[in-house]
């Protein structure tokens, strides 16, 4: 039998459960000493410790549902179907009516990047002839506005969505839902930063003109594109296909060169039109995932008891999400600024906070989820090393309610992406979702200024499980 004598004159050796510095004076007496990653549940609010007891009560319902969740994410199959013009699918898009990123935002209340880029939607559409004109407009309460996720839509940083913009119809083959995002515009000046000048009109007018009814012709012909076989392949070859989709851009043309060329053989503008798919938009599959993720989370909503998030959005001003069980219902607080590096010439002093639809990629698990088997995505966001993206990805596992076994990540010893972010896991262990993002200028026009990680406000994750106790368990 051991005794207290015995451990005493033994080899002593501690678990800290505190600050791993305080394991830094046991180092210094050759007493060997383990930090145990520990946190206090909930961040020791007790309120919200109370309500955890209430999830344990009522904890195989609710484990039920989000096992019914992720099987829904582990299905979905989205289906690239035809490029169409949005008011084709999107019936209350009309004159004077705008879709935006985000949750829903007023016009007084948009960031800069945000208002030129409504400016700019304007001027395209015809509505307006300059800042002025459209400024008149909306004053007179004669312009609309809505959030993209109300309609099925999603859209990268400011998220314009107009009645004659082209749109990527994706359609979840298995469960039958669509989802729609408009075609990335390329880099340089683009309305997506709030760029909103002739340039930007010009190759706005050329997407629906020229690109999109080429691209649809070849969709139509080849029958439809499976998305998630084109992410599980970009994953291998070292996208997140959120800050770098080098490789998926190039697997979309690859699986629609065939009936491309068909279609634009002979054409004088052929040359134009495969350059911007193959040589002038590294991040034109950006806008093909987005769509996908979205069609594939909207498939897990409305799942009574599920605590999983189905949607992460920002507008600049406010960030927001949804919950399975709630529905379409925001919680939102004040956005943060992103975290990472700047292009030459600017500063934090110059960004504005973080915005766009796109953080839908980071719900069905790439983006900042894969950040870990994406080694040439670290140093453009500033995320430290290729160690540092490895634990980004441990760290979202453990707020994940299961790994996708559909997207394996090849270095990682072919682990799925952590996919569906849980608000039970999220608050009681407080790590938020790792966002990767670009940076736009706060002044509209300017355009992107940088690229890094930005992070949800914990206190939207508080609220949200506070309205799921309430509205779910009692």
């Amino acid at each position: 039998m051991t005794t207290a004598k015995d451990l005493l004159n033994g080899e002593i050796k501690v678990a800290n459960l505190g600050l791993e510095s305080f394991t830094t004076a046991f180092d210094e007496i050759g007493v060997t000493a383990v930090n145990l990653d520990w946190r206090p549940p909930a961040g020791s609010d007790t309120h919200l410790v109370d309500l955890m007891l209430e999830i344990e009560v009522n904890r195989d319902k609710i484990d039920a549902a989000n096992k019914q969740a992720v099987d829904r994410i582990m299905k979905g199959q989205p289906v690239i179907q035809a490029v169409v013009q949005a008011k084709e699918v999107i019936p209350w898009l009309g004159k004077h009516k705008i879709l935006h990123s985000g949750p829903p935002v007023e016009y007084e209340e948009m960031c800069g990047p945000m208002q030129g880029a409504v400016v700019g939607a304007m001027i395209y559409e015809g509505w307006a002839e300059d800042t002025a004109s459209a400024e008149a407009l909306i004053r007179e309460g004669k312009v609309e506005f809505e959030c993209n996720h109300h309609y099925l839509a999603v859209g990268p940083m400011t998220g314009m969505i107009t009645e004659s913009m082209p749109v990527f119809k994706v359609v979840n083959e298995a469960f039958g839902n669509e989802a729609y995002c408009t075609i990335n515009e390329g880099i340089g000046e683009v309305m997506r930063f709030g760029a909103n000048g002739p340039n930007v009109i010009k190759r706005l007018k050329w997407l629906e003109e020229v690109l999109a009814p080429a691209l649809n012709q070849a969709i139509q012909k080849k029958g439809g594109i499976n998305v998630k076989s084109i992410m599980a392949q970009a994953l291998a070859m070292g996208d997140e296909m959120h800050q770098r989709n080098i490789a998926a851009s190039l697997i979309f043309y690859k699986n629609i060169v065939g009936e491309l060329q068909e279609v634009i053989n002979g054409r004088d503008d052929a040359k134009d039109i495969v350059e911007f798919l193959v040589s002038k938009n590294d991040q034109f599959f950006l806008n093909i995932a987005m769509a996908a993720a979205k069609s594939i989370m909207d498939a897990a909503r409305d799942i009574p008891y599920s605590t999983m998030v189905t949607a992460m959005s920002r507008n600049g001003v406010d960030f927001g999400i949804n919950i399975s069980s709630l529905g379409y219902r925001w919680f939102t607080a004040p956005v943060e600024m992103p975290v990472g590096l700047y292009f030459p010439g600017f500063s934090e002093e110059d960004a504005n906070p973080d915005m766009g639809d796109s953080s839908i990629t980071e719900c069905i698990g790439i983006g900042g989820n894969a950040m870990g088997c994406s080694p040439a995505v670290v140093n453009f966001i500033g995320a430290g090393s290729v160690s540092k993206a490895v634990e980004y990805t441990r760290e979202m596992g453990e707020i994940t309610l299961a790994k996708n076994f559909n997207l394996p990540m090849p270095n990682m010893n072919f682990e799925g992406v952590p996919n569906g972010f849980d608000i039970v896991k999220i608050v009681a262990t407080g790590i938020r979702p790792v966002i990767n993002t670009g940076m736009a200028h706060k002044k509209a026009g300017v355009g992107q200024v940088g690229a890094g990680i930005s992070q949800p406000p914990m206190e939207i994750f508080r609220a949200a499980l506070k309205a799921f106790v309430e509205e779910q368990l009692r």
